[in-house]
């Protein structure tokens, strides 16, 4: 399941919420007003739940059920769909499945219940007369027709019996009445074919399709053999596991498409692990062992991850570029288990650190994460998401090694955060990751990785929200640090923005052994510049000790900046105005030029869009 969403509106909640939080490996969500302290703040409630149920988010809500009720009502329309929701009072007394129940909501009442003391009022007739929840099978299996369920399960409430056709030890175990002449029928097959009359057709998990690609294989063609294999062994789709190959195809887009395809995971081996399966294959090949280190990719891969009391249902079967074969295990199987998933590597920017300004995409990436790399201080940033989480810290500095070290636990098959300050592509890590991957000197597997990047609130954005609107036209971006640019380059740039007339952000103004490079960057500017130009001395930003002040170009004193601090230096158009109550902000004017007559500057060339 998602990672749940504890969802609160008042102040005496938090206690019980931190308690469940930590047990349910859940997020905390505030009302900003009333629980500043909450993981996730928002303003409006109504809004804010409507946003998590749209997104599949399970949402343990401690509001009245009423009030749940209403809001989430426009939004009812496939209970196939919709995400588990539990309304708990707020003394955690009552924990009520109020929807998706049969699809999680149910089970995550119980847990609620179990670490408050409370009970789980839940109310499915099908889990308080027969144990089980038959529209959610148990996990290893899969309903093939959902929507025949409320009519089976209306039969068996009315009193009659059930004949199970198959082997299921979930339903064996279950109080559902029995009888051999039984009117209503569960099934548990693999075979390929449609459901009787008030039949409910269980697929076993059982079912793993190996294949082999060559580079660059059109997914079309994988997929089309792939089809007629399950067709030709007479099996049910549904009952596919996992499509699994050797690792050198992790990184290839036919096979993700075939496991895309049918909607389950791709998972792979090492040459080593599919070799020890050549006893067992049908077809051995020595042009495959002198290509990949194995007798069989397609035959092997299945064969591995089936174990060795599966078997071939399918041999190899060969399209142009491509092979597919079938195996299948005498029980439902554990994708999980199954070699190793293609690595991830999600590259993030926090922002600042808090949660307000951290986007929901990044805080998705960081819950889904496995493993956590980063700086230390942008780690504990992290707070609660950073919970139950492999950390693997570094002091600053060795940007290089810390990059490595996240793509090659990736190249392992784990999913992994690098977690950058600000936004991960401005002076941070992002640009490292390519620059390894366009040397090469990684690790196979390791470049072989999935990679995202997701953006974060940078220092400049920051410091011009909290200063008023310094960027509203053309600025740029400058690093004062002599470790990574040559310092001519530096003095060049320097130089050119002067005269460019641009509002610019200095990056690293300052550092403990290096004090000069600011201090001759403000007297560049002065030569094309007034004295009286806006500076914004933006300090810990979105953080403890945050502090925003505009000073003169004049005035700018080095001794007042240190390492936390961004610069933002005004064009010759940058103005400062005075609120009624006294605030001080600077902006840029969008356009130079008022249009002749209006007094208006011209419109943006956002707005001529």
């Amino acid at each position: 399941m998602t990672r749940p969403v504890l969802l609160l509106l008042s102040p005496a909640a938090l206690p019980l919420a931190r308690r469940l939080a930590e047990g349910l490996g859940a997020e905390i969500h505030g009302a900003r007003a009333r629980v500043p302290e909450a993981d996730i703040l928002f303003d409006g409630a109504a809004e804010h739940i409507r946003a998590l149920f749209l997104a599949g988010r399970p949402i343990v809500a401690m509001v009245a059920a009423g009030a749940l009720i209403r809001i989430l009502a426009p939004l009812l329309a496939d209970k196939q769909a919709e995400p588990p929701v539990v309304v708990l009072a707020e003394d955690g007394s009552a924990a009520v499945p109020l929807l998706g129940g049969h699809h999680g909501a149910n089970d995550l009442a119980r847990r609620c219940a179990a670490l408050t003391g409370g009970v789980a009022a839940v109310t499915t007739a099908g889990d308080l007369r027969f144990g089980v929840a038959l529209d959610e099978p148990p996990e290893g299996w899969h309903l093939e027709n959902p929507d025949d369920a409320k009519a089976v399960m209306a039969e068996l409430v009315a009193g009659e019996f059930a004949w199970i056709e198959g082997a299921a030890d979930w339903l064996a175990g279950s109080r559902i009445p029995v009888s051999d002449d039984g009117r209503v029928t569960l099934s548990a097959t693999s075979e390929a074919r449609t459901p009787r009359p008030l039949e409910l057709l269980y697929r076993p998990k059982t079912l793993v399709l190996g294949v082999g690609t060559e580079r660059g294989t059109e997914p079309a063609e994988a997929i089309a053999l792939a089809e007629s294999v399950l067709h030709e062994a007479g099996v049910s789709p549904s009952s596919l596991a996992a499509v699994a190959s050797i690792d050198l195809k992790a990184d290839e887009p036919a096979v993700h498409a075939v496991a895309a395809h049918f909607g389950v995971p791709a998972r792979f081996f090492d040459a080593a692990t599919l070799e020890c399966q050549a006893p067992r294959l049908a077809n051995p090949s020595e042009i495959v062992f002198r290509e990949t280190g194995c007798h069989g990719v397609s035959e092997g891969a299945a064969l591995a991850a089936v174990g060795p009391a599966g078997a071939l249902l399918t041999p190899k079967r060969k399209s142009a570029r491509a092979t597919a074969a079938l195996a299948e295990a005498p029980r439902p199987l554990d994708p999980a288990t199954i070699g190793r998933a293609r690595g991830r590597l999600f590259v993030v920017g926090i922002g600042p650190g808090g949660a307000a300004w951290r986007s929901p995409e990044v805080s998705a990436m960081v819950t889904e994460a496995t493993d956590l790399v980063g700086y230390s201080l942008y780690l504990d940033l992290l707070g609660p998401l950073a919970a139950g989480k492999a950390r693997h810290d570094f002091d600053l500095g060795a940007e290089e090694r810390r990059v490595r070290h996240a793509m090659e636990l990736a190249g392992e098959g784990r999913t992994v955060a690098l977690v950058c300050s600000g936004d991960a592509g401005i002076y941070a890590m992002a640009t490292l990751v390519f620059e390894l991957l366009d040397r090469g000197d990684l690790s196979d597997s390791a470049r072989r990785i999935e990679i995202e990047v997701s953006p974060g609130i940078s220092a400049l954005q920051g410091a011009a929200a909290r200063a008023g609107a310094p960027l509203g036209h053309d600025f740029c971006t400058i690093s004062l640090s002599d470790l990574l640019t040559p310092w001519p380059d530096i003095v060049r740039r320097v130089e050119a923005a002067a005269a460019g007339d641009f509002v610019i952000a200095f990056y690293n103004p300052v550092s403990m052994k290096r004090r000069t490079q600011l201090a001759f960057a403000r007297d560049v500017l002065l030569r094309h510049r007034a004295p009286e130009t806006p500076v914004i001395l933006a300090t810990n930003l979105g953080r403890e000790g945050e502090r925003v002040r505009i000073v003169e170009l004049g005035r700018l004193d080095v001794d007042e900046v240190d390492m936390l601090t961004v610069v933002v230096v005004g064009s010759t158009n940058t103005r400062v105005v005075t609120t009624g109550e006294g605030r001080r902000f600077a902006y840029t004017p969008r356009g130079y030029a008022a249009k002749p007559g209006t007094g208006i500057a011209p419109a943006s060339t956002e707005d001529a869009a």
